[in-house]
């Protein structure tokens, strides 16, 4: 079974709904996947967007959700997630608005596209202390044994 991510809020390269952004509630869309392999310890999501600050003329990858230790049997993340509705033993790391948490897209110029990224681990990782995406990338470094993606757009 190939590692699957789908929402039934938005579909792959399409419009992420203006709910799910700093125009709406700023709240996170639903997340469903399948296919975690069997051997699979922990999964983890970052949420981010390598068109800041303008697509014609990026600069930098934005963070907007960083999670992990999400346990291998969950299949969903919740609409709204928040840290009292994530799966049990779930962990969560800063974005770049140096807040744990879910901060929806907000592009400033342009249509922008934001890449949902799940990965699963061959390891359940330490507590990082609220990593942000380059430590806990770091930490997963030989331990990915599945990843996919899903990339919504939203221009305001």
């Amino acid at each position: 079974m190939t590692l699957t991510l789908k929402s039934p809020d938005f579909v792959h390269q399409g419009e992420i709904p203006k709910l799910f952004t700093c125009d709406g509630d700023d709240t996170s869309p639903s997340l469903i996947w399948s296919g975690v392999p069997e051997n699979a310890k922990s999964l983890v999501l970052i949420v981010d967007d390598p068109d800041a600050p303008d697509p014609a003329k990026p600069k930098m990858t934005w963070v907007h959700w960083v999670l992990y230790n999400i346990p291998p049997v969950a299949a969903e993340l919740p609409r709204s997630a928040t840290a009292s509705n994530l799966p049990a033993g779930t962990q969560e790391g800063v974005n770049d608005w140096k807040k744990t948490g879910y901060g929806g897209p907000c592009p400033p110029v342009g249509r922008h596209r934001y890449f949902h990224k799940l990965y699963a681990l061959d390891v359940e990782l330490p507590d990082l202390h609220k990593p942000n995406k380059a430590k806990l990338e770091a930490a997963m470094q030989g331990h990915i044994i599945g990843q996919t993606e899903l990339i919504g757009t939203y221009q305001r």
